[in-house]
């Protein structure tokens, strides 16, 4: 039988705070965890959205129990206030979903000076992490599910000597490496929790071809519109509905039998049921990896766990 949001167990009593959960895959995300009895934080940039996500849920899930906290993950310092308001709220947190993203815009800088796309998608989600890790680990059974997508078959590794991408860049280029920079953010982390010993897991997941608020905004600043017209098109035409997009993250995090270290998406790819995919991309992994670390390390001045 295919998983559906009526496999993910009782969530009752447990944490969980999903980034970007004011629309799109993060809301169907936020609403599926609401309905299983889970306290869900949503942590969002744009407020008034935001505040409109929690009533759509309540209209569903009237008992649906919702913390709205800004987060704007292009800006390093309000990164930092936003995981800190929730580490103190809630001491130990079960389930962290790094959703929050944005997709094939034209180069523009984080408040911080980075490359938007991999400012926002993998810095601003390698801080908010590493923020919340304690938490995390306070809950003695937690997981950490970070968001890619299948751009990161054409993404490249980060180059740390072009980390801006001040040469050659290109919008869909930039957005399939910051994919892959998510790809091995969620691989390294479970790796480095494995080996402390920590009772928190890192799993990864995408969403195939889902029709979200993310192809249109892609197609409205996108530099390659013709591109993000198809794909527009073809998400409107064929893709998932953000419902059924969000199945592959909340599998992963919430099905007993995922594991950390472990990949989901549709059956197909693009479309089709959630389940458990191969990890590809292997050769030059571990390297790549390394840099990653290096990097962000360096951009954010937050560790991850000792290497």
């Amino acid at each position: 039988m295919p998983w559906t949001a009526n496999d993910i167990p009782d969530q009752t009593g447990r944490v969980a705070v999903v980034t970007g959960a004011n629309g799109g895959l993060g809301l169907e995300t936020a609403r599926a965890l609401a309905g299983a009895g889970a306290l869900v934080v949503m942590a969002a940039r744009n407020q008034d959205k935001a505040a409109a996500a929690a009533d759509d849920i309540r209209g569903s899930h009237p008992e649906a129990a919702l913390e709205i906290v800004a987060l704007d993950l292009g800006s390093q310092e309000q990164t930092k206030e936003a995981a800190g308001a929730i580490v103190s709220a809630h001491p130990a947190i079960d389930v962290l979903v790094n959703n929050a993203g944005v997709m094939g815009i034209p180069r523009t800088l984080t408040a911080d000076g980075h490359e938007m796309q991999f400012g926002v998608n993998h810095l601003g989600h390698w801080t908010f992490t590493a923020r919340l890790l304690p938490a995390l680990r306070a809950a003695g059974d937690a997981r950490v599910v970070t968001v890619t997508s299948t751009a990161h078959h054409v993404g490249r590794a980060v180059d740390p000597d072009d980390v801006e991408m001040e040469r050659g860049y290109g919008d869909w280029k930039a957005y399939g490496r910051s994919k892959l920079a998510n790809w091995h953010f969620g691989i390294g982390l479970d790796r480095l929790l494995r080996a402390e010993g920590w009772p928190v897991e890192s799993l990864i997941a995408h969403p195939g071809l889902s029709d979200t608020d993310l192809q249109a905004t892609s197609v409205e600043n996108s530099d390659g519109k013709i591109l993000a017209r198809v794909f527009h098109a073809m998400a409107s035409s064929t893709g998932m509905s953000a419902a059924r997009g969000a199945l592959p993250q909340l599998r992963a995090a919430t099905d007993p039998s995922a594991a950390g270290g472990e990949f989901y998406g549709p059956r197909w790819m693009n479309t089709g049921n959630p389940v458990r995919l191969p990890i590809l991309r292997r050769l030059g992994m571990d390297r790549a990896i390394e840099t990653l670390w290096a990097v962000s390390e360096d951009l954010t001045g937050e560790t991850i766990l000792p290497r």
